[in-house]
């Protein structure tokens, strides 16, 4: 001890160009000694610790005031989490923290997990205030400050207009439609609604659908249509083809005509089954449709003897669904010859599908134009049939429509129904790309039986907003759940949506 103040003395006198000669260090010794001057030097060290602690503070507190923060940006109305890792950022001496005014922001801070977490209310750029004390500061002292930057975006949805069509429109439909009934013995549910894109301008809902269950035959259909955006006219296309298909197998799927097509399934059936639970048609012939030039009216099963009844029953549906098709064309077409404007400004995509319960199972039949998906799953969601292929890849993501008089002597119509034997489904959806391009992406998507499972978790509220459609017959909301659920945000995805759900 006694050493060190000697030699800190020494230091001292040093530094103060202070000599001590050699006659004088008896005296030297006398003086370092003493204990007044003892206490003197003891009271300067202490008074130099304080001065290096107070800069060491004040420069610690500068470093953090100074040290670069960002957190991840927040969304009006979206739930936000921001983490302030006081370890990585090396603040372990940080004793005290909280943050001011984060609550007119609909924020709070959580000192436990050291987050930051809410519900913004407010969009702008933001400086948020950190109140911290530092390890050597007083419990009672000044908190210091450190402005830290916090950007809250809008919420994208509120930047689209909603302006409402022209009622007085000749062809003015509904915004939005939804509806929920019995079909047969299953239940229906859909929602079509405007696009956003259309909404901000103030424009129609190009889409539509319709539906019919036939008590005489037990058949029911389901059909939806696309109008095509860069067609002055598609709306009133997309509800005319919907109608037309309805008012076709009203008309033409008569007792005597499903008679002779139920005897025919009642025998494919029974050949079939044992080798499989799931059963599909033969295809037919590519030939079979040069014969479809026009609509018949009453189509029969002309066949050999010898024909097999999968092919019997390929034939019967080309025959009546390619009619029912062909008979939107010419309906269309006299449309709008009638209201002389060209047929191109109706263009609209269509699928439509029909399905019969039998004592043996379901009997589901399709056709499709254009990019719009329907979708059969069954054993308990754990199979999937696409039941058409879309027009998105041969023509390089260009649509076909139905209002195309090419499509029917193209050598691939045949491909462009559908067919399946099951003992029960899930569910039978069909969708405009509205739907399909937001949550499938692609068109390969749609053949995978996981990403329908992820569509169906996705209904279920595994979504950001927590909305779920509860598929219940007693559930008189869920035609409002799903309108609800159709309202999901999707960067780049603002088309019409239309969703049917047989379940």
């Amino acid at each position: 001890m006694m050493s060190e103040i000697k030699s800190y003395i020494q230091k001292l006198f040093s530094g103060n160009n202070i000599k001590v000669s050699g006659n004088r260090d008896k005296m030297f010794e006398e003086f370092v000694t003493n204990q007044d001057n003892i206490n003197v030097v003891n009271k300067i060290k202490e008074f130099q610790d304080n001065l290096m602690s107070n800069w060491k503070l004040i420069t610690r507190i500068k470093d953090i005031q100074e040290q670069s923060l960002s957190i991840p940006n927040a969304t009006v109305g979206k739930k936000y989490e921001a983490k302030i890792d006081f370890l990585t950022l090396g603040w372990n001496d940080v004793i005290f923290s909280e943050f001011d005014t984060l609550e007119r922001y609909g924020l709070l801070y959580d000192n436990e997990s050291e987050t930051i977490q809410g519900v913004p209310s407010q969009s702008g750029d933001f400086k948020i205030k950190l109140k911290f004390r530092v390890e050597g500061e007083a419990e009672n002292s000044v908190p210091n400050e450190k402005y830290i930057s916090l950007i809250i975006n809008a919420d994208p949805k509120s930047l689209w207009k909603n302006i409402p069509s022209n009622q007085e429109d000749i062809y003015w439909k509904e915004d939005n439609a939804q509806v929920f009934q019995a079909l047969g013995d299953k239940h229906i549910v859909v929602s079509s609604k405007r696009g956003r894109s259309h909404g901000n301008v103030g424009s129609f809902r190009d889409d539509d659908f319709a539906f019919k269950h036939f008590e005489k035959t037990g058949w029911s259909v389901v059909t939806v249509s696309d109008g095509a955006g860069s067609a002055k006219s598609s709306r009133k296309g997309s509800e005319l083809a919907c109608k037309t298909v309805v008012e076709y197998f009203e008309n033409t799927f008569t007792e005597e005509l499903t008679k002779d097509f139920d005897e025919l399934i009642t025998n494919f059936h029974q050949d079939s089954l044992p080798k499989n639970d799931v059963i599909e048609a033969e295809k037919i012939d590519n030939d079979a449709s040069k014969n479809l030039e026009q609509p018949v009216e009453n189509s029969e099963i002309i066949v050999e003897q010898a024909e097999s009844n999968g092919s019997k029953i390929s034939k019967f549906i080309y025959h009546n669904l390619g009619n029912a098709a062909q008979t939107v064309h010419k309906v269309l077409e006299d449309f709008a010859n009638k209201n002389e404007m060209g047929i191109k400004d109706l263009h609209s995509t269509l699928i439509f599908s029909l399905f019969k319960k039998y004592d043996f199972g379901y009997v589901i039949m399709s056709f499709g134009v254009g990019d719009c998906p329907v979708g059969l799953l069954y054993n308990d969601s754990t199979e999937l049939k696409l039941m058409n292929w879309l027009d998105v890849g041969e023509f390089g993501g260009g649509t076909r429509f139905i209002t195309m008089p090419e499509i029917f002597a193209s050598d691939k119509f045949s491909s462009r129904f559908g067919f399946k034997l099951v003992k029960d489904f899930s569910y039978l959806m069909l969708m405009t790309d509205g739907i399909y391009d937001a949550k499938f992406v692609v068109e390969a998507n749609l053949e995978k039986i996981e990403k329908w499972q992820e569509f169906l978790s996705d209904l279920d509220g595994n979504n950001d907003d927590n909305i779920k459609v509860e598929f219940d017959k007693n559930n008189q909301e869920i035609a409002n759940q799903l309108s609800t659920w159709m309202d999901f945000w999707s960067p780049g995805n603002h088309d019409d949506r239309t969703l049917a759900i047989v379940f």
